[in-house]
This record gives structure tokens, C-alpha cells and sequence, in this order.
């Protein structure tokens, strides 16, 4: 298989802390030099939430800039993807950074259940923080959750409320989401070709389960996801040293199943974004 494979980084997220590892990235200079490591490894797209000074959840758009300003001058090239979910603010808050005019943002098409509350994503605000990525020219990664995910976003790009070919991410392995099930993984690539045959979709696995979703993915012809956010271990027993450990892993993964590593340039073809000013 020839196809470059994207590996997108997610470097801190909001829930893992120092206390889970102390390579989680917490502070805005820390992120930025994880995410050069990553890049070095093969990553093209950093997946970006930002941390207050104490390590809760932030949507300070102020902070997101100065990470976004050091990821595009020591990462020339690379994609920066901002995050619009729950964890970065509540109703327009979430989409605060977007006048920043990243890359790409994630866009959460519907609600579903966390491990401990409800993850809200009301079709007012969908509609809104699409709107908003349209205005800005930037490209949403729709993660999805659960199949009725896949459906919305396709009903809101065929509509034009998301323009340009989808780029959709399956998320498996959230407690009290969608489990992972292989059965389940191959029906969403099957759905996926039915219903939006030009879109790309890449896949991310929460805790012990990222390992198994970066190999079902690569293999299957797709992109993936990997980094701290999602799994701060190598394996059950072995914390990972950094986010650049675990896109190792991926880029391994990909010359187990002969597919080139995706670079920037070709990561922003496949995607159709804009050129990167380097």
C-alpha cells in the first residue's frame, strides 16, 4: 500500500496531568518543544488543547496563539489542529481561538457520554462553530464518537455547512462511548465509502487500546492518532517517555504495513489545505 498515512499527534489534552506522567506537556513552551519532537518523528498534525498555569483546562484564545505561533516557527510546515472540545471552555468560548485561523479544529457533531458526565455538543453550537471554521477557512476534523457522528457530518457537508471533501476521525475506547470492536471499526470505514466515497477518515484509541487502533488503521489504509493525551503508557506496566515515543510507535507500525509516513507537504494535500507559509 502506497498511500502516505497521516499521524496526528495529540500532545496534552485536558485530563492527563504530571501526576499520570511526568511527560504530559503542560505548560505552553513544554507543548511546543513535545510537539518539535513529534514532528522530527513523523507527526504532521499537532492536536492542541491548552493548560492553565495550575494544569486545569483552558480557552484562553491568548494561549492557544502563543502555542500556535511556536508550533508554525520551530515546526515549519506542520498542521496545527485546535480543539473545540467540551474541556476548552462551555458554548461560544469553545470556539474563541478559531479567529486564529489554525489549520484545522476538531468539530464534534453530537453529543454522547463520558465516563463521568455527559460530553454536550447541542446542534446551536455545532451549527455555530461550523460556521464559524467556514468563516475562518478552517478545515474541522469531525470526531466521532458513535455512527450517528459519521451520518450528521456527512448530512452537514452535503448541506454545506461543512465544505470540501470530510476528514473524520473515529474515537473508540471513551468509557461509556464506543467501545473498540473491530466489527464496529470495519463498519465505519464500510459507511464512510458509502456515503462520503472522497472523505478521509483516521482513527484514535483511548487508553491501553491506542496501539490497537494505530495498527487497525494504518493497516486498513486509513490515518491515525496517537500521543498523551489519549494514553500515557507504552503498555500496561511502562509510562511513555514523551509523544515522540508513541508517534515512533505509529511510524514502526507503518513500515510493518509498507506505508510511507505521510509528510507536512503531503498530509496538506491529502487534506486540501491551504499552503503553509515556510
Amino acid at each position: 500500500m502506497t498511500k502516505p498515512c497521516i499521524i496526528c499527534v495529540a500532545i496534552t489534552g485536558s485530563v492527563a496531568t504530571k501526576d499520570d506522567n511526568s511527560a504530559v506537556p503542560i505548560t505552553v513552551p513544554e507543548q511546543i518543544e513535545s510537539v518539535h519532537e513529534s514532528f522530527e518523528a513523523g507527526a504532521s498534525i499537532a492536536h492542541c488543547h491548552v493548560r492553565n498555569d495550575d494544569g486545569t483546562p483552558s480557552s484562553d484564545p491568548d494561549k492557544f496563539a502563543l502555542l500556535k505561533e511556536g508550533i508554525e516557527r520551530h515546526c515549519p510546515g506542520m498542521i496545527t489542529q485546535l480543539s473545540t472540545g467540551g474541556r476548552s471552555g462551555a458554548g461560544s468560548a469553545r470556539g474563541g481561538m478559531l479567529p486564529l485561523r489554525p489549520d484545522m479544529a476538531s468539530l464534534s457533531v453530537g453529543s454522547n457520554n463520558f465516563p463521568t458526565r455527559v460530553y454536550e455538543n447541542p446542534p446551536d453550537l455545532v451549527d455555530w462553530l461550523a460556521s464559524e471554521m467556514r468563516t475562518y477557512e478552517v478545515k474541522p476534523e469531525i470526531e466521532a464518537f458513535d455512527l450517528s457522528h459519521i451520518h450528521q457530518a456527512v448530512a452537514m457537508n452535503r448541506d454545506g455547512r461543512i465544505p470540501g471533501a470530510l476528514y473524520v476521525q473515529f474515537v473508540m475506547g471513551v468509557k461509556n462511548a464506543m467501545p473498540v470492536d473491530r466489527d464496529v471499526f470495519d463498519y465505519y470505514i464500510k459507511t464512510m465509502e458509502r456515503l462520503a466515497p472522497e472523505a478521509e477518515w483516521c482513527a484514535a484509541g483511548i487508553g491501553r487500546h491506542q496501539i490497537e487502533i494505530n495498527e487497525w488503521s494504518i493497516a486498513a489504509g486509513g490515518h491515525t492518532r496517537t500521543g498523551l493525551e489519549d494514553n500515557v503508557r507504552l503498555d500496561r506496566n511502562t509510562l511513555a517517555p514523551s509523544n515522540a515515543a508513541l508517534v515512533q510507535r505509529a511510524v514502526d507500525l507503518c513500515e510493518k504495513y509498507e506505508r510511507p509516513v505521510a509528510t507536512w507537504q503531503d498530509a496538506r494535500k491529502i487534506l486540501g489545505l491551504r499552503s503553509a507559509n515556510v
